[in-house]
């Protein structure tokens, strides 16, 4: 049914998927949805209860970010709620949307609320007078009695994402300006003061960042397509640092691990959609090509960690098409028996949109091959996938080949080292 700004109507269903809509085409800006849990004073109990592209799952499992798709009339995102499963401190659950342009350049925008098994139709909301808005709320779901409905709102923000949730109460990582300086004052006399037992102030909760994408447990995976990335080049960083042993450096704890005796391997296992498939490391100088198959180069071998740059893997995704999978690993060649000891972080670079990072620092067992990300060809659209995955390669078998059994790429392996 088709609503007014303003009006509410009830929702029976316990499941439903609320589904935000609107035509693409050449031209057109982006459009991210994403949900607030907010409690009866209209604000969230943590940055938590925001649930978006970089944080698509609500911690109670109820509030989803479950992607994009294409059907017949434009675009539709979607976020699935469980309604019975809502926390009873949360009443209200805000569905929002943001844009990269403004929302007076988006056509047909639209949110409708379905019944998740059915698909039934509950209540539908056209907003038709958006202008040079950033971010709009188009709609809630809400308490009244012990019983849910949708009130279709159409509140737009000129603040963008950014400004939209911090007037929830999600604290959002936006480097401000520096502020200037004071003007300068007589310098005070000193006084005698008491003397007070010092006091360790709380750990300040982390902001929301949406700057940079971390690929965590609880949001593992991002779209390029959806960012935009889907031609140039894209930088796969690796960077790794030890961690300090207890007993400290000149006893030599049993987790001290010397920087300048490890040699940690970038790769990446392809498979283009043609069939053909390979590995991309610096074992018997497979660096790879990034304007010939595999469209994949590594920029150089970093044997002792001390390059700032790290080791570099660049995808050229001007031929994304032709990209059935990617999987990029790394695996200790010399210098240590497991990343138990190392804390790596791999970060990829797209063209366009924010970089995303994958941290390599819960290892705990003696692993020397860490798969990091999966970037697989869906329907045409390029996944990253957060695998943070420690294999343990079985008596015989080449540390590379334990990532292509751990993954099915099926290849022929022998003998070889670097020059």
């Amino acid at each position: 049914m088709s609503m007014r700004k303003g009006a509410n109507v009830p929702v029976p269903s316990a499941t439903v998927r609320v589904e935000l809509g609107w035509q693409g085409g050449p031209g057109a800006p982006d459009v991210d949805v994403s949900a607030l849990l907010l409690t009866a004073a209209g604000r969230v109990r943590s940055d938590d209860d925001f649930v978006f592209y970089n944080q698509p799952v609500h911690p109670s499992g109820a509030v989803r970010h479950e992607g994009r798709r294409q059907d017949g009339t434009g675009v539709l995102e979607t976020i699935g709620v469980t309604l019975s499963g809502v926390e009873e401190e949360i009443g209200t659950v805000v569905v929002a949307a943001s844009t990269d342009g403004t929302f007076g350049q988006v056509s047909g925008l639209f949110v409708r609320v379905l019944d998740a098994r059915s698909g039934a139709e509950t209540a539908r909301f056209d907003a038709t007078d958006a202008t040079s808005e950033t971010a709009f709320v188009l709609g809630e779901l809400y308490r009244r009695a012990g019983a849910w409905k949708f009130r279709a709102v159409g509140q737009g923000y000129a603040s963008g994402l950014a400004g939209l949730a911090t007037d929830f109460g999600i604290t959002v990582d936006d480097p401000a300006p520096a502020p200037a300086p004071p003007p300068s004052a007589p310098l005070p006399v000193p006084v005698p003061v008491p003397v007070q037992r010092a006091v360790t102030p709380p750990e300040p909760a982390r902001p929301v960042q949406l700057s940079k994408i971390t690929l965590t447990k609880a949001a593992p995976a991002v779209s390029l397509t959806k960012q935009g990335a889907t031609s140039g080049g894209m930088r796969v960083n690796l960077t790794w640092s030890a961690a300090v042993p207890p007993r400290g450096w000149m006893r030599k704890g049993k987790d001290a691990v010397r920087l300048e005796d490890i040699d940690l391997d970038l790769s990446c296992l392809w498979e283009l959609r043609n069939g053909t498939k390979g590995i991309v490391h610096p074992i018997d100088n497979q660096f790879g090509s990034f304007h010939q198959p595999p469209y994949i180069q590594l920029d150089h071998d970093d044997r002792t960690g001390a390059s700032e740059a790290g080791e570099n893997l660049m995808i050229n995704l001007d031929h994304a098409a032709e990209i059935e999978r990617l999987l990029v690993f790394v695996v200790i060649y010399a210098g240590a028996t497991s990343f138990a000891g190392l804390q790596g972080v791999a970060t990829l670079h797209p063209p366009v949109g924010p970089p995303i990072e994958v941290r390599l620092d819960e290892c705990t067992v003696p692993s020397p091959v860490a798969a990091i990300a999966l970037i697989e060809n869906v329907g045409g659209e390029l996944i990253v996938r957060r695998e943070a995955k420690y294999l343990l390669p079985a008596p015989g078998v080449f540390k590379q080949q334990a990532a292509d059994i751990e993954y099915g790429w099926g290849m022929s392996w022998q003998s070889a080292s670097k020059d």
